[in-house]
């Protein structure tokens, strides 16, 4: 192999070689994308980790109190046990579970009292948490699993794969690059990924699907690869599918139907979560969001799967659709499904005041808008369903964002994510979707007041705000919209805006009289955190052409000077004629940081 016929691309602390042609897809514009999952994996084996050590504690307490009720049980009561177990020459028949029970597929069937028949030595690898396995479904070059393998220190095995002969010699080419450590944890497959999925049923703890374009072909056989409780990391960047742009190809990909909004960053992630958690209801699963990002070009979400008939059973309450208003900026969300709680006596417990609670599920009441809206009398569009239950783990962010800023330096995008995940942590979790205070002013043709105006006026009326990380303009609010409109109307009061057509939107919302007596006095908490620290939460793109790059294998033309830009154009086509480029780079590091200039 000939290094000269390749550029050295260092990332984090993996080095990968690139041909000249564009044989292999690598965009450097994913730096971000890889950072966060390597942030949110740490976490994950952390998390792991700790609920590993709460089963053990539970289970060694249930073992502690069963042994001490033998005790003090009478001796015949104890004898009989022995008898029972000479039956059967000391040997268990393997049925620990009743007829009508579901059991688990990932775990054995097995007893409280195993460990302890056991040789010491089995009952201790027993109780030793193994080192998560992680698939990578669409590697490339396999940048993704190298950097896994190498900054990743408790990850176990990485297993890469892709259908290109090319993408699979590159990959395999990049991990010898990589030295001992990248040899013995990572491996390389040519096959197709959702084939190898579905032969491998839950039996890795991590999978990582990052395709070009849409990941819905893949969320099936992924869903039924993860370990029970193990971690999906799913990318989609066909934004203008989920955007709106192409309603019906977004309801045949994703089953949900999307309307243009302002809040269509945030839609996409939650048409995104609802697709995920049909796909696992289909195997008696369901999904947990820890972490869900919309970063560039495409949107990110991370969420654990678990195993459960019975907490299955929630996902009506989970999604709803929404009614878009087309006239004004208005929004109102119509829940799939409801609940009743009854609690009935339990005729099974001795105890009289014993009473155990029963669910019923119901389908949604609604609909939840009249025929015209209620602001300014236009008609609804009709979308959905999406997730409307919180895509965030708070606990999960304010983790990731600690671990993050006490390994800065192992993070070649850190400026990047740490402002994402630290407007994510000043999010309100419980609110889905959000408004634009520019959009609300444009329908009603009025100057718009400043964020914190409109924050503490929403404050002052008994109400939260807070921003999102999905748009800079973006304000997320529980708020009713007749308030938010009482508030607009008290504002152009003051702010007197030209009259309008008769039918126009804000002319019929402005008619009418503000109920609420607005307070527009500065509250003390109009100001996150991060703002009145002056934290930077949304930086520009750190240079230019920074975005979605050509599919791997398609010919480089002039006309791809918007995706790559005039330089980098004009030097591939010089070498396609055997001609030097003007510059020509056969290295490309991460800019070293201010302590190793230091130093």
């Amino acid at each position: 192999m000939d290094l000269n016929e390749y550029t050295i691309i260092k990332e984090g602390e993996a080095e990968i070689l690139m041909h000249a042609k564009n044989e292999v897809f690598y965009n450097k514009t994913q730096v971000n994308n890889r950072d966060i999952s390597i942030a949110v994996l740490r976490t994950f084996i952390n998390k792991r980790k700790e609920e590993h050590e709460e089963r053990l504690a539970k289970k060694e307490a249930k073992s502690a109190k069963k042994s001490s009720e033998k005790k003090d049980a009478p001796e015949s009561a104890v004898e009989e046990v022995p008898k029972e177990a000479d039956l059967n020459n000391g040997e268990s028949n393997g049925n620990c579970e009743g007829p009508d029970t579901e059991v688990s597929q990932e775990k054995p069937c097995e007893t409280l009292e195993e460990p302890e028949k056991t040789i010491e030595g089995k009952a201790q690898t027993r109780r030793e948490l193994k080192a998560p396995r992680v698939l990578e479904a669409l590697s490339a070059s396999g940048l993704r699993a190298l950097r896994y393998a190498r900054e990743v220190e408790e990850i176990g095995q990485v297993v890469a794969l892709d259908n290109d002969k090319a993408s699979v010699e590159a990959c395999r080419r990049n991990i010898k690059f990589n030295g001992s450590v990248a040899s013995s944890k990572v491996e390389s497959h040519l096959t197709d990924a959702r084939v190898y999925m579905l032969s491998h049923p839950k039996e890795f703890d991590v999978v990582d699907l990052d395709p070009y374009g849409s990941p819905s072909v893949f969320l099936d056989s992924a869903i039924q690869t993860v370990a029970d409780g193990g971690l999906l990391m799913c990318t989609a960047t066909d934004m203008a599918v989920l955007c709106g742009g192409n309603g019906e190809v977004c309801y045949a990909k994703y089953g949900s139907y999307p309307l243009k909004g302002k809040y269509y960053n945030e839609l996409a992630l939650r048409i995104l979560l609802a697709s995920i958690e049909s796909h696992a209801n289909r195997y008696k699963r369901y999904i947990v969001p820890v972490l869900s990002v919309q970063m560039d070009f495409y949107i990110r979400v991370f969420v654990r799967i678990y195993t459960s008939a019975n907490e299955m059973k929630d996902t009506p309450l989970k999604l709803s659709y929404i009614y878009q208003c087309i006239g004004c900026d208005s929004f109102h969300l119509q829940p799939v499904g409801r609940s009743i709680s009854k609690k009935k006596e339990n005729k099974n417990n001795s105890n009289s005041n014993s009473k155990q609670e029963s669910v019923r599920y119901l389908p949604g009441f609604g609909p939840v808008v009249p025929q015209d809206c209620a602001d300014c009398g236009k008609k609804f569009n009709m979308g959905g369903p999406i997730w409307s239950a919180p895509i965030h783990d708070q606990e999960w962010v304010n983790s990731i964002l600690v671990d993050v800023q006490s390994m800065k330096s192992r993070y070649p995008a850190y400026d990047r994510i740490s402002a994402v995940l630290t407007t994510i942590s000043e999010e309100l979790p419980d609110v889905p979707l959000f408004l634009s205070l520019h959009s609300l002013c444009a329908t009603l043709k009025c100057t718009s007041p400043s964020a914190i105006m409109f924050r503490s006026a929403v404050l002052n009326a008994g109400y939260r705000i807070s921003g999102t990380h999905a748009s800079p303009l973006g304000l997320k609010s529980d708020a009713p919209m007749s308030v938010i409109w009482d508030i607009m109307r008290c504002w152009v009061k003051n702010h007197p805006v030209k009259p309008q057509a008769a039918n126009h939107a804000g002319t019929v919302i402005l008619s009418k009289e503000p109920v609420l007596q607005v307070n527009f006095a500065r509250a003390a908490t109009s100001l996150s955190k991060a703002q009145s620290k002056k934290v930077a939460r949304f930086l520009p793109n750190p240079e230019r052409h920074w975005g979605p790059k050509l599919r791997a294998g398609r010919q480089i033309t002039t006309k791809h000077i918007s995706l790559l830009g005039e330089e980098a154009v004009s030097g591939h086509l010089s070498l396609e004629a055997g001609e030097e480029p003007n510059t020509k780079r056969q290295k490309i590091e991460e800019p070293a940081s201010n302590d190793n200039l230091e130093n």
